[in-house]
C-alpha cells in the first residue's frame, strides 16, 4: 500500500518505534526491501535520488500491486533542485526531501516553503533538514559546525510547513573517521519544542546502541545506505575469499541477501516489527 510518508512517521512517532529508509538503487533493491517488511510484518519508507524518478514512478505502482498488504512509501532524498522535486512529484513520489541545509536560513525557509505549497497541492508528503549532517570522512573537523538549534527548529517548522524535520545532532553520512557522538540532549529538546516527526541522516555505523536511543527519544525515520551496501558486499567478499565462484545471477542474490540481513537487523533495532 504507496501511502504518504508522514502518515507512517505519524504513527510511529506516537508509538514510540523508528522506521529504516533505506537508500535503492534498482528494482531489486527495492524489492528486497518490501520483502524484508513483509517478513517482518513492519513499515518502510525507500529512499530514492533524482536521478531514478522515472523508474521508481512505475516500480513503486507495480510493486503496490504485489505487496498490497506493506505500508511503503517513496521519499525523494536530498532533492537539491527545484525542477527535480517537480519531476519526482509528478513521478509518483508520495514524499520528497527538500535540502536546502547548507543554504542560510531565510533562504532555505524560503525555498522551502514554496515546495511544500507544491507537494501539499499534490497530496505529497514534504521533509527538510534544518542544520547540515556532513560527511563522515571528516568527522571530527565538521561534527559540531552543522548542529540543529532548537530555537531555529520552532521557527522553521512554523514558517516551511514541512511534514517532517531533518534534524543534526551529530551523525555523519558514510563511513566515519573518529567515533560517533550523539547530543541526546539537543535530540530531546528538539523533540519537547516541535510536534512534526524527526528524521536522523547518517544512520549508518552510528552504532546500535545511539540509534535505540534516538528513537526512544523521539527520531521516527533513520536513514540507511552505507552499512546495507556494505552488507552486501561483505557477503559476497566471503564467499571469494572461500574461492566459491557462483554465477553472476550467485552474485547478485548474495548481495541482496546481505543487504537484507542488514536491513532486518535495523527493522529489529528500531522497533517496527510487527507494527501493521
Amino acid at each position: 500500500m504507496l501511502v504518504r510518508m508522514d502518515d507512517i512517521l505519524k504513527k510511529a512517532s506516537a508509538e514510540g518505534y523508528g522506521v529504516p529508509a533505506p537508500n535503492i538503487m534498482d528494482a531489486e533493491t527495492f524489492r528486497a526491501c518490501l520483502e524484508v517488511a513483509r517478513k517482518l510484518r513492519a513499515p518502510i519508507i525507500i529512499d530514492a535520488g533524482e536521478e531514478h524518478a522515472d523508474f521508481i514512478g512505475e516500480a513503486a505502482r507495480f510493486f503496490e500491486r504485489q505487496f498490497p498488504e506493506i505500508p511503503f512509501a517513496v521519499n525523494l532524498d536530498h532533492g537539491s533542485t527545484f525542477e527535480g522535486a517537480v519531476r519526482c512529484i509528478r513521478a509518483g513520489y508520495t514524499s520528497i526531501m527538500v535540502d536546502r541545509s547548507q543554504a542560510p536560513f531565510e533562504q532555505n525557509v524560503s525555498e522551502t516553503a514554496e515546495l511544500v505549497k507544491i507537494a501539499h497541492a499534490a497530496d505529497v508528503s514534504v521533509e527538510a533538514e534544518l542544520g547540515h549532517v556532513g560527511q563522515g570522512v571528516s568527522y571530527d573537523e565538521d561534527r559540531d559546525a552543522g548542529l540543529t538549534r532548537v530555537e531555529d527548529a520552532v521557527k522553521y517548522v512554523e514558517k516551511t510547513g514541512v511534514d517532517c524535520l531533518a534534524v543534526a545532532v551529530g551523525t555523519a553520512h558514510g563511513r566515519y573517521v573518529g567515533t560517533p557522538k550523539l547530543d541526546f540532549d539537543r535530540l530531546t529538546a528538539i523533540r519537547k519544542a516541535v510536534s512534526v516527526p524527526l528524521v536522523l541522516h547518517g544512520g549508518s555505523s552510528s552504532g546500535d546502541e545511539n540509534l535505540r536511543k534516538a528513537v526512544e527519544l523521539g527520531i521516527a525515520k533513520v536513514n540507511l545506505w552505507t552499512d546495507l551496501s556494505n552488507g552486501a558486499c561483505d557477503k559476497v567478499k566471503g564467499y571469494l575469499e572461500r574461492k566459491e565462484f557462483p554465477s553472476y545471477a550467485g552474485i547478485l542474490k548474495l548481495g541482496l541477501s546481505g543487504y537484507k540481513a542488514v536491513l532486518t537487523h535495523y527493522m529489529e533495532l528500531f522497533g517496527c516489527v510487527n507494527r501493521i
